[in-house]
């Protein structure tokens, strides 16, 4: 016998936008790829009852394979949502002791943080001005010692060739 279908719930994971934000000139002035990852971003949003704004995490290649595009592409859109107000970095990108990484913590300026006085987000993105974006935090490179692949000079171990045609 099978499994009673009618008695299991599907539950549908779903978020919306708001016209109002979308009418703003930030969201205008957003890149198409930027756009198209903000919903994304925000279905990492576990709802106001499970309030988890602020620690939304999304990395740049799971954002890359879900809008079909390059990692550049998708690291571009998540510092193009920080210049505009949209998204701000609220923890960077850490590799663990372990080897296991955890991709940044992000808050959606739209939305409540958990235990916060105001019931709406700071929604940053309407302060926004073209010319005036807000400050973009970048992952930091890990360069030991301050130096880069290319000012590490390569020493090449050349054997001399003998004389008397033995080499």
């Amino acid at each position: 016998m099978g499994r009673d279908k009618r008695n299991e719930r599907q539950v549908e994971h779903f978020t919306k936008l708001v016209r109002n934000m979308m009418e703003t000139p930030a969201w205008r002035a957003l890149s198409p790829s930027a756009q198209a990852l903000y919903p994304w971003l925000k279905l990492e949003w576990r709802g106001p009852q499970a309030n988890n704004n602020g620690k939304i995490r999304l990395s740049v290649r799971q954002a890359a394979d879900r809008l079909g595009v390059g990692i550049n592409t998708a690291s571009r859109a998540f510092h193009d949502l920080q210049a505009k107000g949209f998204a701000v970095v609220t923890e960077h990108a850490r590799l663990g002791v372990k080897g296991k990484a955890t991709s940044p913590a992000y808050e959606l300026t739209e939305l409540p943080l958990p235990h916060a006085e105001k019931p709406s987000g700071r929604k940053l993105f309407k302060e926004w001005r073209e010319g005036a974006d807000f400050p973009v935090q970048k992952a930091a490179a890990h360069n030991p010692k301050g130096r880069s692949k290319k000012q590490n000079p390569v020493v090449k171990l050349v054997t001399p060739r003998h004389q008397n045609g033995d080499g």
